[in-house]
């Protein structure tokens, strides 16, 4: 069980220093027991208090490091079952598989489509994070392989996929400098497995045959002192991965057990038999239903587009919302003659709206001023986004002195602010845009034309 407050009141120094950040030791402890607050965050707590603590302290479901540098990830830590609960902290990572019997070309083209999907998306990055290497049965293809996609300049994770204890060795040290994930390890092999990962700490995948043998595997491995583990809860059926996922994560954080605490490894791409919409659609249940990797066949933007949308979502933060910083953003070399146009600070928003202006071609300086983080209409009704406070945000921010052009552009869906902008903003004249923002590189390139016909007449 938990521990509480009190019991961790009990090894505290009782200085009420606040050190930690908090006006008391009593409230310090009520953070920890929430699990909002680490115990280290006492820089007075004595090191027989911490070890005691430090464990009985930590998430049920052990954060797990893969890779280095721009490749680095956790996986894991999850501290609910639901993202409506509190949020889910570490997202789903997406693997693309090789094996030693691919052709050179299906090699080179897996590679090139991982390089080729690769977008922003709300200001992220989108792209396969993950090779999956399988060793079948040729060692020198396999090797081969592994130095192949070494040389392909791919800005990915490794995981190696063998229960062959010597192949897996020669292939980590091939790796190791990457931090690979070694997958293979049984009930067989799981000790030399072990002995293979333990002095680099590498993530350690695990696989059995049920969910019972699976507990019983991860158990031996933990008695051996090794917990950076992932758990394979690939069964044989869709229903029979479902159930495992599942059950994987309520053990441990409904009953606490530390024994299933761990990510876990679905392989979609097994469970698709071949069939690329079906492989979407069950990758698409576990992003949301628990899987920390997810190995696919093969990635196409059909494929990425929905899944990494599907995973931004599901994996921000529902109590924060997601925000873009308050300033003026010039987006297509603007200069003293070109509009402002203003919205909301709500980050999809933003990011729609600033490439609707790139693809116009219109240089533009675009307005955010603080809206709470809301969308255009919501923002409007909560008062976060009014005559006044646009106003005041053209005022403070001095875009004035950017350019002498003093139309300010507004969301056609709150037109009704065109008064009481203008009210504020004595000197501006204020030009209700479109309504859609797919409508907006017509709108602007129209408003554009009429500006340079204005001037030629003139």
């Amino acid at each position: 069980m938990a521990l509480k407050a009190l019991d961790i009141f009990k090894l505290t120094p009782k200085k009420n220093c606040k050190d930690c950040g908090f006006p008391t030791c009593m409230a310090f402890c009520m953070k920890v027991a929430s699990g909002a607050c680490e115990i280290g965050k006492c820089p007075h707590m004595a090191q027989e208090s911490l070890d005691k603590l430090s464990e009985a302290t930590a998430p049920l479901m052990r954060t797990i490091k893969i890779g280095t540098d721009k490749s680095q990830y956790d996986l894991g830590g999850e501290t609910v079952l639901f993202r409506h609960e509190k949020t889910l902290v570490n997202r789903n990572r997406f693997a693309v598989e090789f094996c030693d019997t691919m052709t050179e070309e299906e090699i080179s083209s897996r590679i090139e489509n991982i390089k080729a999907v690769n977008y922003i998306r709300i200001g992220e990055e989108m792209k396969v994070e993950i090779a999956a290497l399988r060793y079948n049965s040729n060692k020198e293809a396999y090797l081969n392989l592994i130095n192949k996609l070494k040389e392909s300049d791919l800005n990915v994770t490794y995981m190696i996929i063998c229960e062959d204890v010597q192949i897996a060795k020669e292939a980590v040290e091939l790796l190791k400098e990457t931090k690979p994930i070694v997958y293979g390890a049984n009930k067989e092999n799981y000790k030399e497995m072990v002995e293979v990962v333990k002095n680099d700490k590498l993530a350690l995948g695990v696989k059995a045959s049920s969910l019972e043998d699976l507990y019983a595997t991860t158990e031996a491995i933990q008695s051996l002192g090794y917990k950076e583990l992932i758990l394979d809860t690939t069964g044989e059926t869709i229903k029979d991965t479902f159930t495992n996922t599942v059950q994987v994560r309520r053990i441990s954080l409904k009953e606490q057990d530390r024994t299933f605490g761990y990510p876990s490894i679905i392989f979609a791409n097994k469970l698709s038999k071949e069939n690329p919409m079906m492989e979407v659609a069950l990758s698409s249940v576990f992003t949301v239903k628990y899987g920390s990797i997810i190995v696919l066949d093969n990635i196409d933007y059909a494929k990425a587009l929905p899944l990494f949308a599907l995973r931004q979502n599901i994996y921000t933060d529902p109590q924060r919302p997601m925000r873009v910083e308050t300033k003026i953003y010039p987006i297509n070399n603007p200069d003293e003659n070109s509009p402002v146009l203003v919205t909301v600070d709500f980050a999809l928003t933003y990011f729609i709206i600033a490439g609707e202006i790139e693809r116009s071609k219109v240089p533009v300086w675009l307005a955010i001023p603080d809206a709470g983080g809301y969308s255009v209409l919501t923002a409007w009704a909560a008062g976060k986004f009014g005559g006044s406070s646009i106003a005041n945000f053209i005022k403070e921010s001095k875009v004035s002195d950017m350019t002498k052009n003093r139309d300010l552009i507004i969301p056609g869906k709150v037109a009704v602010l065109k008064g009481d902008i203008e009210d504020n903003l004595p000197g501006w004249n204020v030009v209700i845009g479109t309504e859609d923002s797919m409508e907006l590189p017509k709108f602007l390139r129209e408003y554009k034309a009429s500006k340079e016909e204005a001037l030629a007449k003139a």
